[in-house]
């Protein structure tokens, strides 16, 4: 049992720092999270059937809280923020529309491609503020 525990540390710590960034950061937490509430109740059910009922409490605590940890963590992730200004290219491109466009043919452009890539209808929240830069850089030049 002790070079179990031993081991699990182990693992985590290597599983931690990998890449250089805690896994608690990012979205594979999830998956590792659900992988080892499964492991957590294993090891709970072998220790209970050997009787060791303490162990097997700890193991079946960890393994729920990992298990609620994985549906909680990362979901709502904040969406990318622009890192510099949109040039107008850029923008122009983004919205499909040529370098002469009226304010008012932004717009249409914006509000079509919008009604495709709002977070609520489907889309993502990157493509959704990448849109909204756009609008702004070629509206507020």
């Amino acid at each position: 049992m002790p070079f179990l525990a031993l081991g699990a540390v182990a693992l985590l710590i290597i599983v931690w720092f990998s890449n250089g960034k805690p896994i608690f950061q990012r979205r594979e937490w999830r998956l590792t999270s659900a992988g080892f509430a499964i492991a957590a109740f294993a090891a709970a059910a072998y220790v209970a059937l050997r009787e060791a009922w303490l162990p097997a409490l700890v193991l079946v605590i960890l393994g729920l809280w990992l298990a609620v940890s994985a549906r909680t963590r990362g979901m709502a992730a904040s969406p990318p923020q622009p890192s510099a200004r949109m040039s107008l290219d850029e923008a122009r491109s983004v919205l499909g529309v040529e370098e002469g466009a009226t304010p008012t043919q932004i717009k249409s452009a914006y509000t079509r491609l919008m009604r495709m890539a709002h977070p609520d209808k489907g889309g993502t929240a990157g493509l959704a503020a990448q849109l909204n830069a756009a609008r702004d850089r070629l509206l507020n030049p």
